[in-house]
């Protein structure tokens, strides 16, 4: 029987940088993953496979839409969604076998199969031919993800009725497809299918999409996905989906009691995800989960059984794959007597539509709802050199600063590139810089960044140079 320091179930980005850093610090490590390939369900059916996708159909919508406008003509234009199916196939192949050449070059053992708790230091191992084989753990990190989730009325058939897993892999640009949920996932994907000139119809039960950030990032964003042939349906509620063979029609009560019927060759089902902790033989082991489905965890990441820890959607906070890599490095320190640091509220969150969306810290509504005395810095894109130069002129830049001491408190972005721009606020925010502290750092000429610079002097006196 094999014997560890450290086990982890699961390989996604939470488990494989677990098992890197633990082995990183001297454990013997092994990993655990029920599927024939590492890296979990962001690079084979999430994180990864989506953006290859978004980047292909971004690709094709430019040169139908913009590309004149550049001086480059084109003729008989077609988007092959076969081949982009096989491109983002490659780029997810490519990504999980890095992570396994990562698992050799750092000497952790790699089973296939699924893992379950026999006890609190013994695991059980079942590959996918059914033989069986066990593992002794002094610790054990889970790190198993969650599936996509879905209310009554709504359960996918995978096959009109789908989720984000299918919507990857379809064979055909559909004329016309409902999302349910106007959360990321939803407009992630919907947004591959909106530029490649299907019509996606979106049903929201909340009044405004991205209802979990900055309640200006959602507006801003419907007026720009509505120019893509998105159409939007805030505060309904589906009450069913059907497949009624060639088509799916969709059932919804909106805000006045009023029913409405939506048809189309698809329905995506994109109603958040939910922990995956089937098959683990928790129970086994004396841990309950909450109404949530996550396994509770105290501020170490540690559960009821004191050697056995729990990381990234399994647990509370963010669904995100760097949130979870986070942890997984907090717990392998954690375990080898460090004193790492994890600060949630500086963990930043991206909407790779585009233009993107980026936020980090405290929106404005969650200001208003604690009492915090706050002021406000607005810079749009469409008054950016670099915005002009590549017709990217939707979005802003908004800094929130606190009314007294000035320092940061969240900064949210809609606009080009803001998925990587969101890192300077993450910077100036962990160091605790104040709105003036970021005014005052010279931003090359032109760039995007030069936003938040303008941003941030707005917030300070309102004083931007360029508006």
């Amino acid at each position: 029987m094999s014997a560890y320091q450290v086990v982890i179930i699961g390989s996604g980005p939470g488990g494989y940088v677990a098992a890197i850093r633990s082995a990183q610090l001297g454990f013997k490590t092994a990993i655990i993953e029920k599927y024939s390939t590492l890296g979990g369900t962001c690079l084979n059916v999430g994180c990864i496979p989506s953006k290859a996708l978004l980047d292909s159909s971004e690709h094709f919508f430019n040169a139908k839409h913009n590309f004149e406008a550049h001086g480059i003509a084109l003729e008989n234009l077609k988007a092959d969604l076969s081949k982009m199916v096989e491109r983002k196939a490659q780029v997810v192949k490519q990504t999980c076998e890095g992570v396994s050449y990562l698992m050799k070059k750092n000497k952790i053992d790699v089973f296939q199969g699924k893992g379950s708790f026999i006890d609190a230091t013994h695991i059980e191992i079942t590959a996918e031919n059914g033989e069986k084989q066990t593992i002794t753990a002094e610790k054990v990190i889970i790190a198993t993800g969650s599936k996509p989730n879905y209310f009554p009325g709504m359960e996918p058939d995978k096959k009109r009725i789908i989720t984000s897993t299918e919507a990857l892999i379809l064979q055909e640009i559909p004329k016309r497809m409902i999302v349910i949920g106007g959360g990321v996932i939803g407009l992630e994907l919907g947004s591959v299918y909106a530029r490649l000139g299907t019509a996606i119809d979106v049903v929201e039960f909340a009044p405004q999409i991205l209802p979990t950030m900055d309640l200006a990032l959602g507006k801003e964003m419907q007026k720009t996905l509505k120019k893509e042939g998105f159409s939007f349906h805030t505060e309904h509620k589906v009450t069913g989906v059907k497949n009624v063979g060639e088509k799916v029609v969709l059932t919804a009560t909106n805000k006045q009691g009023e029913t409405i019927n939506l048809e189309a060759d698809y329905c995506l089902v994109a109603v958040g995800r939910k922990p995956y902790t089937e098959g683990l033989g928790l129970e086994k082991i004396g841990i309950t989960c909450n109404e949530k489905g996550q396994i509770p965890v105290n501020d170490h990441l540690q559960t009821t059984v004191p050697n056995i820890y729990a990381i990234g959607d399994v647990v509370r906070g963010a669904m995100l794959a760097h949130k979870a890599e986070e942890e997984g490095v907090f717990v392998a320190e954690h375990l080898a007597g460090q004193k790492p640091h994890l600060n949630y509220n500086l963990i930043p969150g991206v909407v790779y539509t585009w233009p993107e969306v980026a936020s980090v810290g405290k929106t404005e509504e969650e200001l208003k709802t604690m009492g915090v005395p706050y002021k406000a810095g607005n810079f749009p894109y469409k008054a950016l050199g670099r915005a002009r130069a590549s017709m990217d002129l939707a979005g802003f830049v908004k800094i929130l600063a606190h009314a007294e001491t000035d320092e940061v408190l969240g900064v949210h972005i809609l606009g080009a590139r803001a998925a990587d721009m969101i890192m300077e606020a993450v910077v100036a925010m962990e160091y605790r810089a104040s709105a003036e502290d970021i005014a005052r750092i010279s931003h090359p000429h032109p760039t995007y960044t030069e936003a938040v610079r303008e941003a941030a002097l707005d917030a300070t006196a309102k004083r931007a140079l360029h508006i």
